[in-house]
């Protein structure tokens, strides 16, 4: 697919409005490097795992599937989140924000998807998700059967699974391809920069991972949190079904509700080669940085926009032997590690 054809079929009839998420049919690997990595953009990949045997046993039944998931499953517990019917499957904070308001316990995925099938026609059900579970450990054979052409360095599939729930918004540091394997999906997502407006949680004390926003997008508090009204102009939705695939670049905010009494969705993450977190870094930063004086920190800004931020902050140091460059030379494993000795150094009170 040419960048021009893409273009056109991504701004036309497709898209109704600017609150949804473009989309496209299946594309290969090229196409995925070319017109999709780039634009740093979410998309909807439209029918892309259509032909996983995964997706066409759910197509048949609910028991299909589970029958084709059990005869993989190799056993080893899964960690499941059980939340009581009164939070209506949205995984979160209790009232306090001093814990959760569910719990966590291991078990077989054959056991859970065995639960899901029996509680479907509840009224009002606990909440079960298994959520990330590493195919590799959970089911033999997953990945060779349900395969997708692109190149993603380093990411194994991980598998979703349960009834309605809620997936507090958050982001990923990572880039992530998310498909629907049976029931359906909506996800909401915004750009990094709504970041201000989204009302960000603990950064120490997180539910399942990255920081969520505090804002109920079912029930946004617009007097608690008054600038989610700004944010919510620039959300898009994505309403998946079985075999659609959804890409989210790393640090887009997304809201995930799995809308059906029985769901399964698998999803890729992968990052830079050789990259250490950006969100540890900014941990570090905080407590390095943000409580010095003014003057001070703005003195530390320079350095930041010197060595990080500048578009070319990659020949910062140019003027030197690449022998001495260090930390701020090229990529390498050898500059990585020289890296984490240096900040490990820099973390010790000593």
């Amino acid at each position: 697919m040419s960048s021009a054809r893409f273009d056109n079929e991504i701004s036309g009839a497709v898209i109704a409005s600017h609150n949804v998420v473009q989309e496209t049919g299946p594309v290969d690997a090229a196409q995925f490097a070319a017109d999709i990595m780039p634009r740093f953009q979410p998309i909807i990949l439209r029918g892309q795992a259509a032909a996983w045997p995964a997706v066409v046993a759910g197509r048949r039944s609910d028991e299909a599937l589970v029958s084709y998931l059990q005869a993989m499953d190799r056993g080893k517990p899964a960690e499941v989140l059980i939340g009581p019917p009164e939070i209506k499957g949205r995984f979160f904070y209790d009232d306090a924000i001093s814990g959760c308001n569910f719990q966590k316990r291991f078990g077989p995925l054959s056991a859970l998807l065995d639960k899901l099938l029996a509680m479907r026609s509840a009224e009002a059900p606990n909440a079960l998700y298994a959520g990330a579970a590493g195919v590799d450990d959970h089911l033999a054979g997953w990945a060779a059967d349900n395969p997708l052409p692109f190149e993603m360095p380093g990411a194994k599939p991980r598998v979703w699974i349960g009834n309605r729930t809620h997936v507090a918004t958050h982001f990923d540091e990572a880039s992530n391809v998310a498909v629907v394997v049976t029931g359906k999906r909506r996800f909401t997502l915004f750009p990094p920069e709504q970041l201000e407006n989204l009302y960000v949680g603990p950064l120490h004390f997180t539910i399942a991972g990255p920081p969520v926003s505090m804002v109920d997008l079912d029930k946004p508090d617009l007097e608690r949190y008054p600038k989610f009204a700004e944010a919510n102009r620039h959300a898009i939705t994505a309403h998946l079904e079985p075999g659609d695939a959804l890409f989210i670049p790393p640090i887009w905010w997304h809201s995930v509700n799995a809308t059906s009494a029985f769901n399964v969705m698998v999803n890729y993450w992968w990052g830079e080669p050789h990259a250490v977190s950006p969100l540890g870094a900014l941990m570090h930063a905080i407590l390095a940085m943000r409580d010095l004086p003014p003057a001070h920190r703005a003195a530390w800004q320079s350095w930041f926009e010197h060595f990080v931020f500048k578009d070319d902050a990659s020949g910062a140091a140019d003027h030197l032997p690449a022998s001495v460059r260090g930390v701020v030379g090229p990529q390498s494993h050898v500059r990585n590690a020289q890296f984490a000795r240096q900040v490990a150094k820099g973390l010790s009170p000593d």
